[in-house]
């Protein structure tokens, strides 16, 4: 592995600040999909998504595709939930390497696009199959895309995640569920200074307990319609018992402690797009065996039991009178 590669899968220590916090990275390649001059074309076929199913940016991805649709249009390459010391790996493929990229390692393409790139080889990753190159990795916008940009491409029925009369509020809400929870619990985890930890432990749980309030009022985030909030949500939720309650050290309550957080998660789980593409094992191996685990003897955890994921969530006769 050349130097500029190894670099990519190994640069994390920017990501720590000087009172040892962790600041996620930026995203490098960030050309929007559309129509004008400049952005990236709508074309059916032509791009390949890179994703693990442990991250709950590519797992958001993933059930936005499975939900509009796009499955047929956008192509779809997994990597191994346990990322190595170089970097993502093709080793779920026949011979370990991607069978339309041609890389046994993500940060392989990351190389060959902007030799001068040093920041991680993240997933989810867009690659350009014409060009061979990666041309997007904004991991925070990738949904809008898929739900406006591809929207001529939706199957005949599918969910309007991002309505033009909510986008201001889902927008606003996002933000918080980012830098609140999707975040929050990794800026406790990869916290390295007591106070960071703590700060970044009471932000998630403040949030949390509002997100409990808000759901006792309504069946979704926004009344009895799925949105792009929901999906944003569902992915931190799915893997908070499994992983972050113990690898993050979140842990003052479990979702399933929660009764609005537990029955909507359930909710969500229960529609092929979120339970199909959920991967608990994946999820606990990725975040207990990875290169970033500090876990020496790499002994997995065997619980929790996650067959109550199937229990009756009842949120649909619960709201049903409103609707």
């Amino acid at each position: 592995m050349s130097l500029a590669i190894e670099k990519i899968a190994t640069n994390e220590n920017n990501e720590i600040d000087k009172n040892g916090a962790f600041v996620r990275q930026a995203n490098r390649f960030d050309t929007p999909f559309g129509d004008k001059p400049g952005q990236l074309p709508v074309e059916a076929g032509r791009y390949r998504l890179i994703w693990a199913a442990i991250c709950p940016w590519a797992h958001r991805s993933m059930i936005a595709i499975k939900l509009l649709g796009l499955d047929n249009v956008i192509s779809v390459g997994k990597v191994n939930p346990i990322r190595t010391n170089k970097g993502w790996e093709f080793s779920l493929d026949a011979g370990g390497v991607d069978p339309v990229l041609g890389i046994r390692y993500l940060p392989e393409i990351y190389a060959s696009t902007d030799p001068l790139y040093e920041g991680r080889a993240t997933v989810p990753t867009v690659v350009d199959i014409k060009t061979g190159k990666v041309v997007n990795n904004d991991y925070f916008k990738l949904t809008y895309y898929w739900e406006t940009a591809f929207k001529s491409f939706h199957k005949t029925g599918a969910p309007d995640l991002y309505p033009k009369k909510l986008r201001a509020d889902i927008d606003a809400l996002n933000d918080v569920i980012f830098h609140e929870v999707n975040n929050g619990v990794y800026k406790a985890g990869f916290a390295r200074t007591q106070k960071a930890y703590e700060d970044a432990y009471h932000l998630v749980f403040n949030q949390l307990d509002k997100l409990e309030q808000r759901l006792s009022q309504s069946r979704y985030l926004f009344g009895d319609q799925i949105t792009d909030s929901d999906i944003r949500l569902y992915v931190t939720l799915a893997r908070f018992d499994v992983a972050y309650y113990c690898a993050f050290k979140t842990n003052r309550n479990r979702i399933i402690d929660y009764p609005n957080l537990w029955a909507y998660a359930r909710d969500l789980y229960q529609m092929p797009a979120f339970g199909e593409t959920t991967d608990f094992q994946a999820i606990k191996k990725g975040y207990f065996l990875g290169d970033s685990a500090h876990n020496p003897y790499d002994i997995l955890p065997l619980g929790p039991d996650v067959n109550n994921w199937h229990t009756p969530h009842n949120r649909d006769k619960q709201f049903s009178s409103s609707q």
